[in-house]
């Protein structure tokens, strides 16, 4: 199954959103630009609610939530500044758009996963395309695709959040990539992934290559890394720039056709590599793409079906059948089990 969506398919379908509703409320488009969070809450068959950001879902790549209802609400976090919350509503009014139309649903059925990434992407879309006029974008972003410090410049130009400005970024990359906005603990405050599976928001990453340097140094690095996904599995290597923005990093990745270099050869891979684990039970060696064990951290062995996790019952191996057992499964007396003995 191919995890990832491409950045023009979620803006056609944010086009698509646009549309509805220019249909539906003439010239809310300019008064959802200009204050999205006012604009919304004006709206009779939407509630608005500020929550803690705590309380944001997780699964979400903004700290907000979209309830259906009835009646349908947009939750957004206290804590952020008004442009993060501006996007973050207009990122949640996506879902009820998408959510309320059979005809924004029709391209999920295509999706393998049923369009649950479409249909977040083009939230993200949907918002970046409100706040962030074309002739500003094509202002700052050069036609070879977008550098950190290019994308610094337009955001420092707008009154759009951080992460509005990395959704536009993304679609002007040049090749598969990322563009990841980083906390300075090196946690992923946000990502816009183009062609490239996308990156869990609050996952740690840095501690690798050319992120950490531009952590602990002036922001400012080039060169190659690999993103890392769950349980440590690693990305492809990626051609990476980094820059600051006002106490966050912004990085741009792509597989090739770099912007700030003059020649970028592929990087080699083709996707995410899974790691290697040695069964602690029946000492076979694997790879595993499948979640780990929240106990143990090792996911299940594909051989005997167990992780690292000491078994409930202590087993007996029995030399007949070189099968474990469990005690009952032995007479009294001897090492052997019924089926031997």
């Amino acid at each position: 199954m191919v995890n990832y969506v491409l950045a023009g398919a979620a803006r056609t379908q944010a086009a698509a959103m646009i549309k509805e509703v220019e249909a539906a409320r003439p010239r809310a488009l300019e008064r959802l630009t200009q204050g999205a969070l006012a604009e919304l809450r004006t709206w009779p068959e939407l509630t608005v609610k500020d929550v803690p950001e705590g309380q944001a879902a997780q699964g979400c790549s903004v700290a907000g939530a979209y309830d259906y209802g009835p009646p349908p609400r947009l939750s957004v976090a206290m804590s952020a500044s008004q442009a993060r919350r501006d996007f973050t509503a207009l990122h949640e009014l996506g879902h009820h758009l998408q959510k309320s139309s059979f005809d924004l649903m029709e391209p999920f059925s295509r999706e393998p996963d049923g369009g649950v990434l479409l249909e977040d992407a083009a939230c993200d879309a949907f918002a970046a395309e409100i706040l962030l006029p074309a002739h500003l974008v094509g202002h700052h972003l050069d036609v070879k695709g977008p550098t950190a410090l290019a994308i610094t410049h337009l955001w420092r130009a707008s009154n759009a959040s951080r992460m509005a400005v990395c959704v536009r970024a993304a679609q002007h990359l040049p090749a598969p990539g990322h563009i990841l906005l980083l906390d300075p603990t090196g946690h992923l405050a946000f990502a816009a992934s183009h062609g490239e599976r996308p990156l869990r928001r609050g996952s740690f990453q840095g501690d690798i290559p050319v992120i950490d340097r531009a952590l602990t140094g002036s922001g400012r690095a080039q060169g190659r890394t690999q993103v890392r996904y769950r349980d440590g599995i690693l990305g492809r290597e990626l051609h990476t720039d980094t820059a600051p923005m006002d106490g966050y990093i912004v990085a741009v990745l792509v597989t090739d056709s770099a912007p700030w270099r003059a020649f970028t050869p592929p990087t080699a891979g083709s996707g995410p590599q899974s790691r290697n684990y040695i069964c602690a039970n029946c000492d076979e060696e694997y790879r595993s793409f499948e979640p780990a064990c929240p106990s143990c951290r090792v996911p299940q062995c594909p051989d005997c079906g167990r992780c690292a996790c000491p078994p409930r019952v202590p087993g007996r191996a029995c030399p007949g059948c070189f099968i474990v057992h469990p005690p009952a499964m032995f007479p009294p007396n001897s090492d052997r089990c019924f089926d031997c003995s």
